[in-house]
């Protein structure tokens, strides 16, 4: 058996199925999507090259994409700013071993193993304008029924989108952190408390600094799974109401399959791609003093 993984014709037999279905349904769409964004092409007639021209025309005049940008750019820095706090949060005061611990870990990653569909249809109830929660809520407070169309007005349409995009994952960053903290040897808080440090000196001293691998991974996560946001969002609201809850993924949506516009389409997802590998790199770039520092230690 040892002999067997340690050949490498076995191991490129066992890795090739794995290969051969990333490059079917992964490289080889992404390699076509970028092919189809340099011409203009309606799927069926002739492909006329245009070069960068779909590329020039989502920038400068498409209305809606450059909002749509805008709108992945506020979901991302949520999902950083808010979302991973918490699951940081969430994380370290499971890992100190709290009564419950088991049960309250899989509760909170409960949402992230649920259709995006069912979590959209959760959340129209819990906004709809008639019956919806949030209004029987407030309405316990103003003493008389309140109705607001949290969907359908231009002002928060998009802001029900981010609260459950950010809520759903929560539990997703939560379970890595807490894996994360879990794998830190006992030693270095063992040594910390000899000399005095409480809780709060542990985790912001000891534990984040380790955590600098995980931390970095999560934030790619989150950013890039922000910036190709689509199922919750499409369920929620459609885009609505007049484009303003856009986000790229939704626009490529609509011209790919109800316009037909494939190659300015697939010059959208690739894109979200570009975008993607970018800010990943960047975000890379920022974390490797601190790796190289957490490794050291």
């Amino acid at each position: 058996m040892n002999k067997m993984l340690g050949s490498k014709k076995y191991i490129i037999l066992f890795v090739m199925p794995a290969l051969f279905i990333f490059v079917c349904f992964t490289i080889g769409p992404l390699i076509t999507s970028g092919i189809y964004s340099l011409f203009d092409y309606d799927g069926i007639g002739k492909m006329d090259f245009a070069g960068l021209g779909n590329y020039m025309k989502a920038i400068t005049d498409d209305r809606h994409f450059l909002g749509a940008v805008k709108n992945s750019w506020i979901l991302a820095l949520a999902s950083i700013l808010i979302q991973l706090p918490v699951a940081l949060f969430l994380a370290l005061i499971l890992a100190r071993g709290v009564k419950g611990e088991k049960y309250f870990r899989t509760i909170y990653f409960v949402p992230v193993v649920i259709s995006s569909m069912v979590i959209g249809q959760l959340w129209m109830k819990i906004f709809h304008s008639e019956y919806g929660l949030l209004n029987i809520f407030i309405g316990m407070f103003t003493k008389e029924p309140f109705e607001f169309s949290w969907l359908t007005d231009p002002r928060t349409a998009f802001l029900c989108t981010v609260i459950p995009s950010v809520w759903q994952f929560v539990g997703y960053h939560m379970l890595i952190f807490y894996a994360g903290i879990k794998s830190i040897s006992t030693d270095y808080y063992e040594a910390a408390r000899i000399d005095g440090a409480d809780h709060k000196q542990i985790s912001f001293r000891i534990i984040i600094p380790l955590l600098a691998p995980v931390i970095k991974t999560c934030m790619i996560f989150a950013l890039t799974g922000s910036l190709r946001a689509f199922d919750l969002i499409y369920v929620i609201t459609g885009g609505g109401p007049n484009h303003v809850s856009e986000v790229p993924a939704t626009l490529m949506y609509s011209n790919l399959f109800r316009k037909g516009l494939y190659g300015y389409g697939s010059a959208q997802a690739f894109f979200i791609v570009i975008e993607c590998v970018i800010l990943s790199a960047i975000i890379g770039k920022l974390f490797r003093q601190a790796e190289e520092n957490a490794s050291a230690i």
